[in-house]
């Protein structure tokens, strides 16, 4: 497969060339919604040509994701290189020592740490080693934990993130091919992917104490293990330091656990974000709830309140505030001018995205004018219609299909934006929600992350284990990481078929069915 940026240049023409076809044999399917005849344009004639160069800038700017990414990454920005984010997880993690109860706290650990996006991998992965052998275990097992939750578990968290922001901007470009006004909310999947949090960890606790943990005694002989490269090296420590703790190997259990506990300034710091946080939250709480607030919607309804309909701003704003009272408390903020300075880090670990997002922007363009997402959708409505599939056999044929796909198109952003545009009008017409559509995307997208060896972070996981375990290979990776890639798809969507069933909401104001 070619890098995402050309897949999508690429399907960009194929567009133009198919619309063209399709303009040319007559292709049309009248939209059930409306009753209007959709016919398939012809990008190929000069009016669209000039089109594609006059509006290629506001299809960029305008393409939904953009704006809200950007925004949400400023704050969660100051979260991250403050250290809040990375203390929070090792205080969650250094006062356990249950060997269960520790499995399960890095698996929610990794579930959760999505908030920091693909840095989880770089700060859980050793962390979750590190906090493994500090207990005796095998620190092979604390690596794989924390990759299989930071990686499968990706699309759920206990709290809102960037994929919640990514994916809603999608599925609402996709959603507007059939409703203009229809907007997808970054809160739509929040009430399932919440609980989901807890689901997978359990999964991951189950698979690890289960398989996983005896598999790995009987096949790396303990021996073989550097125990002394498990061993978490602090955000700031210098090079050196870390070099003389590897050293002795002797006192590597000790020294884990050491690594693992807060300096006094990381603990003020996280009393500083904690209280900063709980009065954040008090005031968004009560400016929501409170009659007759400002910032109540239309009607001093809560459901249209701008507080949930932008509640990118909203998100934005927690970490940054979190992140700022942190580094005041751990003086890692030592003026004014570090938080802007994080910002900025920040938004240049999004350039990568930001140019994939030119060209996806400018395929759903061109997608959206040709009118063949459309006929697309309505002709594969009109088949599921016909074929009276029931619903739970349908959802499970997609899931299946998105975890396929997810092993050749490693970028969750990219495989929902190549996706969206069909699946969303078509399973609309079927009378199946966005939110349903892009929640089942998530669980088919995740869980496969560990067992494609077409992701960066299959590489990164590897690079890891090697660390720990020099004769490790492709093959030992693999063996580690398939169970836990089953157990969670099967897993996953057992748990959403019994959400569905009972009816549950899958976020504030959406319906399951």
């Amino acid at each position: 497969m070619p890098n995402p940026f050309w897949l999508f240049v690429i399907l960009a023409g194929v567009i133009v060339v198919s619309s063209w076809i399709g303009s040319a044999i007559g292709m049309n399917a009248k939209d059930p919604a409306s009753g209007k005849t959709i016919h398939v344009e012809n990008l190929a004639t000069s009016a669209y040509l000039q089109k594609m160069i006059s509006e290629a800038v506001s299809n960029f700017t305008d393409f939904a994701p953009v704006g809200l990414i950007l925004v949400c990454m400023l704050g969660v920005a100051v979260a991250e290189y403050s250290g809040f984010i990375g203390s929070a997880i090792r205080a969650a993690i250094a006062k356990v020592h249950s060997p269960v109860l520790l499995t399960f706290i890095v698996a929610l650990a990794g579930v959760t740490g999505s908030i920091a996006s693909d840095a989880v991998y770089v700060i859980l992965i050793p962390l979750g080693a590190a906090s493994f052998a500090a207990v005796g275990r095998n620190p092979i097992v604390g690596a794989m934990v924390a990759f299989a939750a930071s990686s499968a578990g990706f699309n759920s968290s206990l709290v809102l993130n960037i994929t919640d922001v990514l994916l809603a901007g999608i599925s609402t470009q996709a959603a507007q091919f059939v409703d203009k006004s229809y907007v997808v909310s970054p809160l739509a999947n929040y009430f399932f992917t919440m609980a989901s949090a807890v689901v997978l960890a359990l999964i991951i606790t189950a698979v690890t104490e289960l398989f996983i943990t005896k598999h790995v005694e009987k096949t790396i002989h303990a021996d073989h293990i550097d125990h002394s490269a498990a061993e978490f090296t602090k955000p700031g420590a210098s090079e050196e330091s870390a070099q003389e703790a590897a050293t002795d190997s002797d006192t590597a259990e000790t020294t884990g656990r050491d690594k693992l506990k807060l300096s006094d300034d990381e603990r003020r710091g996280l009393r500083f974000a904690n209280i900063a946080s709980l009065v954040f939250l008090a005031l968004w709480f009560a400016a929501l709830f409170i009659p007759g607030s400002p910032l109540r919607g239309e009607g001093d309804g809560i459901l249209n309140s701008v507080l949930l309909t932008d509640v990118v701003v909203s998100i934005a704003a927690f970490f940054a505030i979190a992140g700022i009272a942190y580094g005041l408390g751990a003086k890692t903020i030592t003026s004014s001018a570090d938080v802007p300075a994080f910002m900025e880090r920040g938004l240049g670990t999004l350039t990568t995205m930001m140019v994939l997002f030119f060209a996806v922007a400018q395929f759903t363009a061109y997608f959206k004018w040709s009118n063949i997402g459309q006929w697309t959708a309505i002709k594969g409505a009109e088949f599921l219609t016909h074929a009276n599939l029931p619903p739970l056999l349908l959802f499970a044929a997609f899931v299946l299909m998105v975890a396929v796909l997810n092993l050749l198109i490693t970028s969750g952003s990219a495989q929902w934006a190549l996706m969206a545009p069909v699946v969303v009008p078509m399973l609309m017409y079927v009378q199946v929600t966005p939110e349903v559509a892009q929640q089942l995307f998530r669980i088919g997208d995740s869980p496969t992350n560990i067992i494609t060896p077409m992701s960066p972070y299959f590489a990164l996981a590897l690079t890891f284990l090697q660390k720990y375990y020099k004769p490790a290979g492709v093959g030992t990776l693999m063996s580690l990481a398939i169970p836990y890639s089953l157990f969670m798809l099967a897993g996953w969507f057992l748990f959403f078929v019994v959400w569905y069933l009972a009816g549950i909401p899958l976020g504030p104001g959406v319906p399951v069915r």
